[in-house]
């Protein structure tokens, strides 16, 4: 008889100095971020499913494809309705998948994992992700290399809950390097309009917003780095002036915010979701990264508490 297995498989923890953290072996989430035994990103129990989508890697596609129906080189596809209430495909196609790990040392741990072609994904995917951290925090690195003989589409995505220490997420201040919010139909949470520009109004989080009230399950674009700057940066600071960045390359021009009330033994909680494209991309085009085969793509992003 075997030991049982939690439900997020294998546990692999890394460390480097006064920071830990531990990565899930099913779904290579994310499960516990923490410098000095402070929390700076939600956890939760080894032995269940990850609460709200916490720590997901959104891979081949963030966000929903509405009806999980869209075209390759002409050909209709379908993928499965993982959002049925909404009718919706979300958060692509390894949330629930084992992933084999490739290394792991003290202060690294890297897991890839396989998108065969299957019904709604045509060309296979070679994905991997490595978490690493160091003195200033959590550094995370993405690849995709396509496997296939026909070049494909795809975004990039994943959905951690940053926490400013033990902080109350009410009390503390959501800021976002986003210039754009996208409106959604509130049945299906699917692209209604174009991206209209943020100017100072009720969704704009440019220069900091308190979030007790705020109620988010939002995709905003527009997300550049400032001026002299090389990465895009989202913080989340409590009333002491301390919390935690959430930095990415460019390329993750778009950041999805989800403001959970029900997050196990938290209660209020906040996804900020670095994504490569918006909601529905495979149907409007919008941001969709395309590889040739046998191409490799590589991305970053990383959690630094301050």
């Amino acid at each position: 008889m075997h030991d049982p297995v939690p439900a997020t498989g294998r546990q692999f923890e890394i460390a480097s100095g006064a920071s830990r953290a531990v990565i899930t072996e099913v779904g290579a989430a994310l499960r516990v971020f923490e410098v000095d035994g402070v929390p700076y990103a939600e956890t939760y129990d080894a032995d269940r499913l990850p609460p709200a989508g916490a720590g997901g890697v959104l891979v081949p596609w963030p966000n929903r494809v509405a009806d999980g129906r869209w075209r390759f080189d002409g050909e209709p596809q379908q993928l499965a309705l993982t959002e049925p209430a909404r009718h919706n495909a979300i958060h692509g196609l390894l949330r629930h998948t084992a992933w084999t790990l490739v290394e792991h040392a003290e202060s690294t741990v890297v897991l890839h994992a396989m998108v065969p072609a299957q019904p709604g994904w045509p060309v296979p995917l070679l994905t991997s992700i490595g978490y690493a951290l160091d003195a200033d925090g959590l550094t995370v690195t993405h690849t995709v290399e396509n496997l296939g003989s026909r070049a494909v589409p795809f975004g990039v995505g994943v959905h951690p809950y940053p926490r400013a220490g033990n902080a109350e997420t009410d009390d503390c201040t959501l800021r976002l390097a986003a210039s754009t919010v996208l409106p959604v139909d509130a049945q299906r949470l699917l692209p209604a309009r174009p991206p209209r520009a943020l100017q100072g109004d009720e969704m704009d989080f440019r220069t900091g917003r308190r979030l007790a009230g705020v109620l988010l399950d939002t995709a905003f674009g527009g997300a550049t780095p400032a001026p002299g700057d090389e990465f895009v940066r989202h913080t989340l600071t409590d009333p002491s002036g301390h919390g935690v960045q959430l930095w990415a390359d460019p390329v993750f021009k778009w950041v999805q915010v989800y403001t959970a009330d029900d997050f196990p033994g938290r209660g209020r909680a906040i996804a900020i979701e670095p994504m490569t494209c918006p909601p529905n991309a495979f149907n409007s085009g919008e941001d969709l990264l395309v590889l040739q085969p046998g191409e490799n793509w590589i991305g970053h992003w990383g959690l630094n508490p301050f």
